[in-house]
């Protein structure tokens, strides 16, 4: 997966800290409206609570992932001019980030959905609408803020679709779970590979041990879904937003693109002196 891909802290100017709003929640200890800096975050757009985020109520934030749309608004879209510094690029410069973001997951769906072979009956649609997207991505904020990101994430996920129904094919058995509403299930060691899991409700499910591999997770809600054991290698369009809101541990399987989250287990937290991920 291509570095620009995964989010560069040091390179962007502390956006999800502040565009974005948070609810006073069990993901957030305070409410903050959007455009308003998160009191947490310090000058120099680092964290100030980094290292205690779970215990100090902001589980959200250490779930929450870019796709690099944070370095990208910051240091190409606006040049690196600092909404500190030049407060008339703070409104626009926020606005656009959420609008990248979006763009930058397509980007990292359509990379993934280039290197399966089994689609490569597509890869030439695939290419076109990366090409397209990543233009879009890199275009200025005026052009970015006049995008119909929803027409836009409809055609990407036309060919999104027709990748998985590729790649699955090659699976007997498919379970088609899309949407379904999985809260709380009990699927410890359930045979789901090539399961159609679009957009299911996975919140807290047991799948310990559960084979997933390709298994179509793309909007899978998988906060608090117990991970331990599981396999998901091959498993096709899962994020590392989705992988962090969930609880595995050093058994599960991953694929390459994936990074196995810090909070799966304590020998993983960061060291000491480690620059702050926001």
């Amino acid at each position: 997966m291509s570095e620009s891909l995964k989010a560069d802290c040091e390179s962007c100017f502390g956006l999800c800290c502040v565009a974005l709003p948070f609810a006073a929640s069990a993901d957030f200890a305070i409410d903050k409206d959007a455009g308003r800096p998160c009191p947490n975050l310090e000058a120099d757009f680092r964290c100030g609570i980094h290292r205690d985020l779970r215990e100090r109520g902001f589980p959200g934030c250490t779930v929450y992932d870019c796709f690099g749309a944070g370095q990208k608004v910051s240091q190409v879209t606006f040049a690196g001019q600092d909404w500190r510094r030049a407060p008339e690029t703070a409104t626009r410069m926020f606005a656009v980030f959420p609008v990248v973001r979006q763009l930058h997951e397509l980007l990292w769906y359509l990379t993934e959905a280039l290197t399966l072979d089994p689609a490569r009956e597509l890869h030439d649609d695939l290419r076109a609408a990366l090409d397209e997207t990543g233009r879009l991505s890199r275009a200025d904020a005026d052009t970015l803020l006049l995008v119909d990101v929803p027409a836009h994430r409809q055609s990407v996920n036309t060919l999104l679709l027709r990748t998985s129904e590729l790649v699955r094919g090659e699976t007997p058995r498919r379970k088609n779970r899309r949407g379904a509403d999985l809260i709380g299930a009990k699927l410890k060691g359930a045979d789901l590979r090539g399961a159609d899991l679009r957009g299911a409700y996975l919140i807290g499910a047991d799948l310990r041990g559960a084979d997933l591999r390709l298994a179509d997770l793309i909007g899978a809600d998988l906060r608090g879904a117990e991970l331990a054991g599981a396999d998901l290698t091959g498993s096709i369009f899962l994020t590392q937003p989705q992988l962090n809101a969930a609880r595995g541990d050093g058994a599960t399987k991953l694929s390459a693109a994936l990074t196995r989250p810090a909070h799966w287990s304590a020998s993983d937290r960061p060291r000491r002196g480690a620059r702050p991920r926001r």
